[in-house]
């Protein structure tokens, strides 16, 4: 099948990591694959589009890279004048220790016993806060929550001036510890981003090898229980549980407003997931998007690229919450170029839709929803009855595209300096 170049990039050598020039080409079939040759171990292409969405225009209006940047990336990364964007939201590891011995974890967790002493964590928070204004604040690991002191990281963040913290679990010890859950929230915690694959415990057995969906139910409810806001986060693998992504859906929408969103990210394979993956493993962002909307009911067009990322790097849609458990669709992918935000923007997004609302009397009016309704009544349904849809297609050493690491702004914090996740976190194959 014959190809047309489209877009020049910068990508590297799955096995070695070396810096090499690429192409995004598209196929006759409409699909769009990133190609190029490491003159020591061969030539690469894989599929990053599968033309389920329009690529021109959910591109519109994005440059590709100078070709005079990102000779370097992501050699001895950390965040450079060349990097286009903020910080919006920063993982710090707190544990590599972990409850769990998932299938894919790109931190590889459970590697190690020993946890960083607390007051080395207050310091790198500090240093978080001063290098990056008020970042939101993962707390992440391994499995943070494994840390009995974490309500103290929790409390050292906001004195230090993150705008907001947010943990990245899997609820285990949520779902048995409420005491926990209360004193974390009473600490200042913002955000629980919880591992949640599916409605299905043959998802989890496969993904986490375990049947986890009533602990994880569990964990919904007793963050609810003292005001935490939960975002969903499915890692989303072809055949494994792309065929339960409406239900899930479904699920948040009756877990609102304890639920707050679903955070789709399709697998990549770095971290612990080795091997050199075949073109049809990979799930691209526009085959998340149709089956969202053929399973969900969702048009294609309530989907907008990433707000301040680069647009292949993720989505967000955002939805009111109908009486009967439909969806009405808030956003739509008209967009263009000067719409992109900066990393602030992005940050009071997602605490926006993602934290839990305080409890307020619902007004009677606010019970139906209509094009009648008043405006305190709208303004009550959008805090209550919403949900936020988005999603995070990381980047591995196969499908690296520099001109999107340019634009990142979920980082991490690495011996004193602030890299972009993909860069990080980016594994060689080994083959």
């Amino acid at each position: 099948m014959s190809t047309t170049p489209i877009r020049p990039t910068r990508s590297v050598c799955p096995v070695c990591l070396r810096n090499l020039p690429a192409s995004l080409v598209r196929e006759e079939d409409g699909r769009i694959l990133l190609t190029k040759q490491c003159p020591e171990h061969g030539a690469y292409r894989v599929p990053v589009w599968r033309g389920a969405v329009d690529f021109d225009r959910w591109l519109l209006g994005n440059e590709p890279l100078d070709p005079s940047l990102g000779l370097r990336c992501p050699q001895d990364c950390g965040l450079c004048p060349e990097h286009e964007s903020g910080s919006c939201c920063v993982l710090l590891e707190v544990t590599r220790r972990c409850n769990l011995r998932c299938r894919f974890c790109f931190a590889d967790g459970g590697c190690e016993k020993a946890d960083p002493p607390l007051e080395a964590l207050k310091a790198d928070i500090r240093e978080i806060a001063r290098l990056c204004g008020e970042p939101l604040l993962q707390l992440s690991g391994g499995e943070p929550t494994l840390r009995d002191d974490l309500p103290q990281l929790v409390r050292c963040a906001k004195d230090a001036g993150c705008s907001y913290v947010q943990l990245n679990t899997n609820g285990i010890r949520l779902a048995r510890d409420p005491d926990y859950v209360r004193r974390l929230a009473e600490a200042g915690l913002d955000i629980v981003f919880l591992q949640f694959d599916g409605t299905e415990d043959r998802i989890y057995e496969a993904l986490r090898g375990a049947p986890l969906l009533q602990t994880k139910l569990e964990a919904i409810r007793v963050c609810g229980e003292a005001g935490l806001g939960v975002t969903l986060v499915p890692t989303v693998v072809k055949g494994v549980n792309t065929d339960n992504l409406g239900k899930l859906v479904r699920l948040a929408v009756g877990l609102a407003p304890d639920v707050r969103g679903i955070h789709f990210q399709p697998v990549s394979w770095f971290g612990r997931t080795p091997g050199l993956p075949g073109e049809e493993d990979r799930y691209t962002l526009d085959q998340l998007m149709a089956d969202l909307s053929d399973q969900a009911g969702i048009p294609v067009e309530s989907f907008m690229p990433s707000r301040c990322d680069h647009p292949l790097c993720g989505f967000h849609a955002d939805f009111l919450i109908r009486p009967d458990g439909g969806l009405r669709p808030l956003s739509s992918i008209t967009h263009s170029s000067r719409s992109r935000g900066c990393a602030k923007d992005n940050r009071e997004y997602v605490a926006r839709h993602w934290r839990r609302p305080p409890d307020e009397p619902e007004p009677a009016s606010a019970k139906t929803l209509s094009d009648e309704m008043d405006f305190d009544a709208f303004l009550y349904r959008l805090r209550h009855h919403s949900l936020a849809l988005s999603s995070m297609a990381f980047q591995d050493a196969v499908n690296l595209n520099i001109e999107r690491l340019h634009r990142c702004t979920l980082h991490v914090y690495d011996k004193g300096k602030i890299k972009p996740f993909c860069a990080k976190y980016l594994t060689p194959t080994g083959e």
